[in-house]
């Protein structure tokens, strides 16, 4: 049932005009249709508790005026900026992208702005000025891409006074985080080709330091030694084809290679050049996995069976927290998945997308 509020219909016969004769502002709306200044703040807001006729009335008297709330208007009334700030680094990666593209279609259809800084380093003081400049903007909260531990530790030091989510970074306190199943989906690479007959797998790591680089490769060495098969020790890139293409040349000459689990796309696109250029042919000779299946991973030759990351969840997931933070409301129950279950952790599951870069093992 909705309850009512002050206010009531327009009058009728009283002419639809602007009666400052300038812009039509809150006090021409109210006095067309006859109902406090508070009222229409209320419509302007979307307040439950404004009866339909009445709010009928205000929208009637905004078409009538042609009124049209300014940011600043609805900023006063809600005592919010209604807009949100996101903090990210190394946005020109897939992944991060990904996110902030899906961050912004939220937002967007929440009704409120962004404003990213994107962040080249991640040293104490560059993320402080970064919150800062954030706080200074009037932001009603803050989303941090946060995928190297730096980034979390200086994120903790910052000591925010407006709400945070941050993504793949536990910040130790009651900071909502938000992060894709990096240990499950690794698991789930280093099986498959296990089940496909390999003895081992070799490992392409992302660099060190980065969050979701190291739990993969904790998964896929916990999943080799679970299986009872050798530990090679894993080759370090830094997400690029590049790396992926020099480290790879490594692989290629070693003819018991005959399996590589890459922990991005880019990283296993320069590992299949390279043995493609030793004449070790995918996947007849050496199957090859990587992760976040980027658009271009099914047109690669062979396509390239990898895990899929739902970036878009990840985005929209982190938004809706940061609305419920600003809300006020604590139901932020984690969902199931391979982290610890905080409370403040939700999970976003990794799938197996299984094309032709991956086969049996000769005999």
């Amino acid at each position: 049932m909705t309850r009512s509020a002050g206010g009531g219909a327009a009058p009728k016969g009283r002419s639809r005009r602007n009666f400052a004769g300038t812009r039509p502002v809150m006090d021409d709306v109210a006095r067309l249709a006859g109902v406090s200044k508070q009222t229409v703040s209320r419509v302007l807001n979307d307040n439950p508790a404004v009866r339909a006729e009445t709010r009928e009335a205000v929208l009637e008297a905004m078409r009538s005026l042609g009124y049209r709330p300014s940011r600043s208007a609805r900023s006063l009334a809600s005592g919010r900026t209604r807009m949100l700030g996101v903090i990210s680094f190394d946005a020109a990666r897939y992944g991060p992208a990904s996110t902030l593209t899906a961050i912004n279609t939220a937002a967007q259809d929440a009704g409120y702005l962004v404003s990213s800084i994107a962040l080249d380093t991640a040293d104490r003081d560059t993320v402080v000025q970064a919150v800062d400049r954030l706080s200074a903007e009037g932001a009603d909260g803050v989303i941090a891409i946060a995928p190297q531990r730096r980034v979390g530790k200086a994120l903790a030091e910052a000591h925010l006074d407006i709400p945070l989510v941050v993504m793949d970074n536990a910040l130790g306190d009651d900071t909502p985080m938000v992060t894709a199943d990096s240990r499950g989906g690794a698991r789930l690479a280093t099986e498959h080709l296990l089940d496909l007959g390999h003895r081992t797998v070799r490992h392409i790591a992302g660099p060190t330091g980065w969050t979701s680089a190291e739990r993969r490769a904790a998964s896929w060495r916990e999943t080799l030694e679970k299986a009872g098969a050798e530990v090679p020790e894993p080759l370090v890139g830094d997400w690029s084809a590049d790396s992926g293409y020099e480290l790879g040349r490594r692989l290629a000459r070693d003819p018991d290679v005959t399996a590589v689990f890459a922990s991005n796309d880019q990283m296993a696109l320069g590992a299949l050049r390279a043995f493609h250029e030793a004449g070790r042919r995918v996947p007849h000779d050496v199957s090859v996995v990587g992760y976040d299946d980027i658009p271009e991973a099914a047109h690669l030759l062979p396509p390239l069976t990898t895990i899929r990351t739902d970036f878009q969840e990840i985005g929209t997931r982190s938004l809706r927290l940061l609305l419920a933070r600003i809300d006020g409301q604590a139901n932020m129950g984690a969902t199931a998945g391979a982290e610890p279950d905080t409370g403040l952790v939700t999970v976003i599951p990794a799938h197996l997308i299984v094309r032709s870069s991956t086969g049996p093992v000769r005999a």
